[in-house]
């Protein structure tokens, strides 16, 4: 390729770099965007966007612990559960009670003529000490099993928490990236569009390439239409779960890290699962609770025995037949009260059946619940396993796309490839470099839905993803390069090539650059449309 060809397959780089930074930008930053007038240039967003610091995922993380909704409601119900024990111990505790009375007597005899009335007032108090209740001993070892599961339920609601927000958090990435990817595909395509125009003009093309580059072009702005919608939806639903504006979202570092998790063997993996996933451990729980159950209503038919004793004081005033005038009676009572049932209507062994079928669904719960935890630790290993596999080969599929176009545009040049094929070539480029970054955030989850099996899951591996992402890395578009036809194209003089600051790492074209330093296109009808992404994704 000649210099002055190089030069000018540069120019669409920089518009395309230097509009869509803007553009992602604008996507990212709603509280910013929506302060600029539709006219805003790109280093008034760029300036823009260093004022708003961004959010990383362990901060959001973090955020999502105060102010998730679903987390806070599993908390109170944890508290809750706490006073189910004293509750079940109040069973096996003394009560004491007092008590008080006040009666008005009047009666009256014919023989012989009497006629008394008088008032008898008193109090007491009264001791009950259970001796032996069984069923409440059991009451209370329920009770104890229950609050475990209560904390079970709660660290399980964290980790789900974790995942929904790791979820929410790469969705919105991943529908940034789509949206970028289409902004450069349509950057590139609207060059390839004028360009055909330009050689149709001279007479060096055919209508067909215009035709090719509109058709191209009227694709891309539908498809991203529809990308800015799952934006939108796609940072509401983390905006959901923190309670306020996502503000801009610190991307992932261009070729992470990534490591398979350790121990590399799915067995071990799956026998954790198994045994210490929460799923599983609350089952085991419930298990034991209705176990438990069972014992008690069979206690139903044992005796019980209490401790009862009182102290009453009464006292008597009026007219009455007895030698004491207003007498005052204290009386004092302690024994043993015992209470053994015979027959109860059949309802003790009504409800030991009962108990037993709840107790059989238990553990049919239990069964199924270290069956799911196997399953998903099987399918997150695999992920894992597979995914970081997917990587690799997304990544060399991306060496060989962009290979692949630039030879076609290098065909292009001497004539033996057509417009078409490299509009092909481009998309494939682009949607490569996608889903490449789709296949790390895909392999991330997965990596922590394989912890979150086995009941793993915790803050530090968050931390350890958040390590991989990085707050200063400027958003950019994929590095597509849209050459002309060739020595025969009538074409501009090519213009200086886009300046890449290496402080934010930001990309600038010249002033009279880009598609507005073409000659305007008349002879043909076929005309590209006005972008009009940029400004409407300034509400996002």
């Amino acid at each position: 390729m000649s210099q002055p060809s190089r030069l000018f397959a540069l120019r669409p780089i920089a518009a395309a770099l230097a509009s869509a930074t803007a553009f992602a930008l604008a996507t990212s930053l709603p509280a910013v965007a929506q302060t600029l007038q539709p006219n805003t240039d790109t280093q008034t967003l760029l300036e823009a966007a260093k004022r708003v610091p961004r959010n990383d995922l362990l901060q959001i993380y973090r955020e999502a612990l105060a102010n998730d909704a679903t987390y806070a409601a599993a908390r109170y119900q944890q508290q809750a559960a706490q006073e189910r024990v004293p509750q079940a111990r109040s069973g096996l505790l003394p009560n004491v009670g007092l008590t008080g009375r006040t009666d008005l007597n009047r009666y009256e005899s014919t023989e012989p003529d009497i006629t008394n009335s008088y008032n008898v007032y008193g109090g007491g108090v009264n001791l009950t000490v259970p001796v032996y209740r069984p069923q409440n001993w059991e009451a209370l070892e329920q009770a104890k099993i229950s609050v475990m599961t209560a904390d079970l339920t709660l660290q399980q609601s964290s980790q789900d928490l974790t995942l929904r927000v790791a979820t929410a958090y790469f969705n919105v990435l991943g529908a940034r990236d789509q949206l970028i990817a289409l902004d450069a595909a349509k950057k590139a395509t609207l060059e390839q569009l004028q360009q055909a125009k330009r050689e149709f003009e001279v007479g060096t093309k055919t209508i067909i390439d215009t035709n090719e580059a509109q058709a191209r072009y009227d694709q891309i702005v539908a498809q991203e239409q529809v990308a800015l919608g799952t934006l939108l939806v796609r940072r509401s639903e983390l905006q959901t779960i923190i309670g306020r504006d996502l503000g801009t979202l610190a991307p992932l570092r261009d070729r992470p890290n990534l490591t398979l998790p350790q121990p590399a063997d799915i067995m071990q993996w799956v026998r954790s699962a198994e045994d210490t996933s929460y799923a599983v451990q609350i089952a085991r729980g419930n298990y034991e609770i209705a176990t438990r159950e069972v014992q008690r209503q069979r206690d139903g038919h044992k005796p019980t025995l209490d401790l009862v004793g009182g102290y009453n004081v009464n006292k008597f005033n009026g007219t009455q037949s007895s030698e004491f005038i207003n007498p005052r009676i204290n009386a004092g009572t302690v024994g043993l009260q015992l209470n053994v049932p015979i027959y109860q209507g059949g309802v003790v062994q009504s409800r030991v059946r009962e108990a037993l079928s709840l107790q059989d669904r238990s553990n049919a719960e239990l069964e199924s619940a270290r069956r799911n935890s196997a399953n998903a630790a099987r399918d997150a290993y695999t992920g894992v396993n597979f995914g970081l596999a997917q990587v690799r080969a997304l990544e060399s599929a991306e060496v060989s796309a962009r290979t692949q176009l630039d030879s076609t545009q290098l065909g292009y040049q001497v004539g033996v490839r057509i417009l078409l094929d490299v509009l092909n070539a481009t998309t494939l480029l682009v949607q490569t470099q996608r889903d490449v970054k789709r296949a790390r955030y895909d392999f991330l989850l997965a990596a922590l839905r394989l912890k979150a099996s086995s009941g793993a899951l915790t803050e530090d591996d968050i931390a350890g993803i958040n390590a991989l992402l990085d707050k200063a890395e400027p958003i950019t578009v994929p590095d597509v390069n849209v050459p002309p036809r060739g020595p025969t194209s009538s074409v501009p003089p090519a213009q200086p090539p886009a300046r890449t600051s290496a402080k934010d790492g930001t990309t600038s074209a010249p002033a009279n650059s880009g598609p507005a330093a073409a000659p305007a296109a008349k002879p043909t009808s076929t005309t590209a449309p006005k972008s009009t992404t940029s400004n409407r994704a300034k509400g996002v």
